[in-house]
């Protein structure tokens, strides 16, 4: 049995090693186009700003060591240019030598990955883009060239984009990230992302929001409301496309968002065909239909997965969740499962909560505060998504919260986790069973709570603000309107809120909970801000860009 593999990057090596290692006997054969071969294109961004100084780190693998290891016939600098689902055949050009050859195949596997999306805008060829080594090498001689007093623009605040600014700030460079939409990383909630925003600008990034490339000139990105920015250098991350105008060719099905269709085996429209990467859609775990989630480990995962399915073995793709991390200059920002506003998209039920606990605990030096925003099925207390944000300790906590969502866990169970814990770990309480503790409440209407977003119409339906931390702490900063009586001096004014409908907010929510169950004790309409001010100035922040 021969199998063909197009693309030697996560999906295509992963389907090459796994499968070699099943089937000492199969002939198998990888075409990638670059010169490069099983490279870590996440790694991209770094190699330009010499974070990661050493190209040849970057480099996985070789032809050579992948045919020393596993007996692969590894062919780089060669594309595929057609493929022939009738005769089980593809048509492959040798970049170097111009020589075209046919190739047979038992099996083919496409794993072509995703190209950068390409704006339509005048001048948009001299604007950079980010896929592979090549592309980094010459980024990188660019960039050096122009120096420290360079002036860069990148277009688009996706990951890579964000990722690109931060590494351009660390040589030096003057840099403007230019963002369509209201906020950088559309996948978040803008209230999460916000401080990640702030960051970057704290650390010298110019932020453009809500602007529209227009045209780019020899010295200039020009939006489309007029304002020029001069650019010595300019990158487009404006998203990326799957790269499957090979299966389009061929006439193999694609799917509604455009990327090519899979069953669960990752079998194209041809059985005899496999795909898996950023070219392919996934099943979603949590929205009906398909989406695209560009991500290496589901690559590799599903890379995997068509070993197995080659070999005979019993496998099925699980439904992606989607859980990504991104870091800029010490601030990390995670997501997993549903965004809020993708929830309110697809019409699912939810509620959501907000909470601000430290990284480990607090008597220990260094504890960072742990931003999370969890979203569960208000019926039936079923995890559906979370988000965090903080310079540490966010990625565990999403880890683990990842995991409960494919587990099938409820709210109710995070209480339960038995969590590693030491003082400069964690805490007695983990964020994740704190996270726990607050959504028990809130699900069985122990503490009754609103949204940032619902707090207008909140006051404007006549309840009235009641700001319950300490007068140090409401002079420093809180929100319109709000009447400040301290929880500890509560009890005191109760006869001030008898027969009002209050909202009661606090700095992260903790103090609120307190407040609450103390007005409901005396028989008053309370309900608690969820996250309190930190939560609420974030959002405005996020608003104001």
């Amino acid at each position: 049995m021969k199998t063909v593999i197009i693309g030697g990057v996560a999906a295509g090596m992963s389907a090459a090693t796994r499968l070699r290692r099943l089937k000492e006997d199969a002939e198998i054969v990888v075409f990638e186009m670059s010169p490069n071969v099983s490279y870590a294109n996440c790694g991209l961004p770094y190699f330009v700003s010499d974070v990661i100084s050493n190209r040849s780190d970057l480099l996985l693998q070789t032809p050579t060591s992948l045919y020393n290891r596993f007996r692969l016939d590894v062919r780089v600098g060669h594309k595929v240019t057609k493929i022939d689902p009738a005769a089980k055949t593809v048509t492959v050009l040798n970049l170097d030598t111009q020589e075209v050859s046919e190739h047979g195949y038992d099996n083919l596997v496409i794993a072509t990955g995703a190209k950068p999306r390409r704006l339509d805008i005048p001048g948009i060829d001299r604007a950079l883009t980010l896929r592979d080594v090549v592309d980094a090498d010459r980024v990188k001689a660019l960039v050096h060239d122009a120096g420290p007093q360079a002036k860069a623009v990148v277009l688009g605040a996706g990951f890579i984009g964000v990722e690109l600014a931060e590494n351009l700030a660390h040589l030096g460079v003057d840099t403007t990230l230019v963002q369509r939409g209201a906020s950088i990383l559309s996948q978040f909630d803008a209230e999460m992302v916000e401080p990640l925003q702030a960051h970057l600008v704290a650390n010298g990034v110019k932020l453009i929001t809500n602007a529209t490339p227009h045209e780019i000139t020899d010295t200039e990105v020009v939006l489309a409301d007029g304002r020029r920015i001069h650019a010595d250098v300019v990158f487009s991350a404006t998203g990326v496309v799957p790269d499957n105008a090979l299966a389009k060719d061929a006439g193999l099905k694609l799917g509604p968002t455009g990327g090519l269709w899979v069953n669960e085996r990752q079998q194209t429209s041809d059985p005899s065909i496999y795909a898996a990467g950023d070219a392919v859609e996934k099943q979603s775990e949590l929205t009906p239909g398909a989406a695209l989630v560009p991500l290496a480990n589901l690559a590799n995962r599903h890379g995997r997965l068509i070993a197995d399915a080659i070999a005979g073995k019993a496998t099925a793709a699980h439904p992606a969740l989607g859980s990504i991390i991104i870091g800029a200059f010490g601030v990390g920002a995670a997501i997993t499962g549903l965004s809020e506003k993708a929830a309110v998209k697809a019409g699912i039920a939810h509620t959501a909560i907000h909470l601000h606990p430290g990284s480990h605990a607090g008597y220990y030096p260094g504890a960072k505060r742990v931003s999370l925003k969890v979203l569960f099925d208000p019926e039936t207390g079923r995890l559906l998504g979370a988000q965090g944000v903080g310079m540490d300790g966010v990625d565990k906590r999403i880890d683990v919260l990842a995991t409960a969502i494919r587990a099938g866990m409820t709210v109710d169970d995070l209480m339960d986790l038995e969590l590693a814990y030491s003082p400069q770990y964690g805490s007695a309480k983990d964020p994740i069973n704190h996270a726990g503790y607050i959504g028990n409440n809130v699900l069985h209407g122990t503490t009754p709570t609103i949204q940032w977003h619902e707090l207008p119409q909140a006051l404007a339906n006549g309840r009235i603000l009641v700001d319950v931390r300490t007068e140090k702490e409401n002079g420093a900063g809180t929100i319109p309107g709000a009447i400040n009586i301290p929880v500890d001096a509560l009890r005191d004014h109760l006869e001030e809120l008898v027969g009002q409908q209050v909202v009661v907010t606090c700095q992260v929510g903790q103090r609120g909970h307190t407040a609450t169950q103390i007005l409901r004790g005396h028989g008053i309409d309370v309900v608690n801000l969820s996250g309190g001010y930190v939560t609420w100035k974030s959002a405005q922040d996020a608003l104001a860009r």
